[in-house]
């Protein structure tokens, strides 16, 4: 009988099923985020086997990991050989070493070979058969400034470990956060499939300035274009983010950040006249009009008011202009329309934009809109294939449309 906490599987994406991850807990106070972390790649498919330092189980227990992963955890080796059937690289090892949080001792120990612990072993047997490690620090600021500490991260970047760098905040180095140590995990297993492409993505909203303090825009979140950029970056690509005004943190890539829809298009448009562009994904919806004039001073709110608006010209087709052999992929949010009708307008859209591809949604269906973290598309090629994708997480989302245009780039 399988055990019950393992009942939230795959219950946000799929992105790691079928994946098993190796969790090293070591003993910083970070270790009470460890159990969340846990539950949070299992909700993505993963299946987790704890280990932890002696040092480790002081801040919490065993059984509570026992209970987050529904496996056994590991407290010390035995004549099992944990570290081998978990970390060597043999049929039915983890997929990758998670440590997390990893404190000074342990990094340090790791980076020069030395195996006292469970998790100090395990990670010298998964270096030496090749399997994926990702470091998660966190310590006291003071430490995570020493300098044979940051030596030894770079040792361990030297050696094809990821450190993922910790947030610095009240004088300490804090554990990262849960969404950025799960995209370090789904982009360690990625198959490289996107080396050596060089992917712009726009995102967001746009505003147009009515005065210093109002403003027009639309509630864009920017999810579905940082899904975008976050995919294609796991995959290997060259990543830079064209971001409106939006709270949503973007990946670790590249980041331009604008407001009005005429700094996207200077942005894009500039990003474009540097060569190397293979994608460019449009997935930010800029304002198709703005206010005629904007006013230098706050605007009285005693009497009406009465404003004009000006079409604004299209990113997309401005873009196809500067990069005529770029591929692009664009989108088309409608609101409650019949199924028919929206691909009909995406269509329409396809072929009068120079568009390759074009993703098409109704915003009205629950699960599909701005704000939401899924979204339920009907993606049409130049060629007119159509493909219908039922809800699913906005990475899913991306991760299956751009698997259509590596398939079909250059056809």
């Amino acid at each position: 009988m399988e055990h019950p906490s393992k009942d939230i599987c795959s219950s946000k994406s799929s992105q790691l099923a079928g994946r098993k991850i190796a969790l090293g807990i070591c003993g910083s106070v970070g270790a009470v985020r460890s159990p969340d972390l846990a539950r949070e790649l299992m909700r993505h498919g993963a299946e987790v086997h704890a280990l932890m330092t002696a040092a480790g189980q002081s801040i919490i227990s065993p059984e509570l990991m026992e209970w987050a992963t529904g496996n056994p955890v590991v407290t010390r080796l035995t004549g099992r050989i944990e570290h081998v059937s978990l970390g060597g690289g043999m049929p039915g090892c983890a997929d990758l070493v998670l440590i997390a949080p990893a404190t000074a001792n342990t990094i340090s120990k790791i980076a020069l070979g030395i195996d006292d612990t469970p998790v100090t072993t395990l990670a010298t047997t998964a270096i030496g058969a090749g399997l994926p490690l990702v470091v998660v620090p966190a310590m006291h600021g003071s430490m995570y400034s020493h300098p044979a500490v940051l030596e030894n991260i770079k040792r361990l970047q030297s050696m094809g470990v990821t450190v993922l760098p910790p947030k610095e905040s009240e004088g300490k180095a804090k554990i990262a956060d849960l969404d950025t140590i799960v995209a370090a995990v789904v982009s360690a297993l990625a198959e490289k499939d996107m080396k050596g492409i060089k992917v712009l993505v726009t995102a967001g909203p746009t505003r147009s300035y009515l005065d210093p303090v109002r403003y027009l825009t639309n509630s864009s979140s920017g999810r579905m274009g940082i899904a975008f950029a976050s995919e294609a970056m796991s995959r290997g690509a060259d990543v830079t983010l064209v971001l409106g005004p939006t709270p949503v943190p973007p990946p670790h890539c590249r980041v331009v950040r604008v407001e009005t829809t005429e700094e996207m298009m200077e942005a894009v448009l500039g990003e474009l006249k540097q060569s190397g562009y293979g994608l460019l994904v449009m997935a930010a919806a800029p304002l198709d009009f703005a206010f005629s004039t904007k006013r230098s001073e706050k605007i009285s709110s005693d009497s009406a008011l009465t404003v004009s608006l000006t079409p604004l010209p299209k990113v997309v087709k401005e873009a196809r202009k500067a990069s005529p052999g770029l591929f692009i992929i664009g989108f088309k949010a409608e609101h409650h329309i019949a199924p028919e009708e929206l691909e009909k307008r995406a269509a329409e859209r396809l072929s009068g934009s120079g568009m390759d591809m074009i993703v098409a949604n109704d915003l009205s269906h629950p699960g599909a809109g701005f704000e939401s973290e899924t979204n339920e598309v009907t993606v049409i090629t130049k060629a007119g294939i159509k493909t219908c994708l039922q809800k699913m997480p906005k990475r899913s989302v991306a991760k299956v449309i751009l698997d259509q245009y590596l398939a079909g780039r250059g056809k």
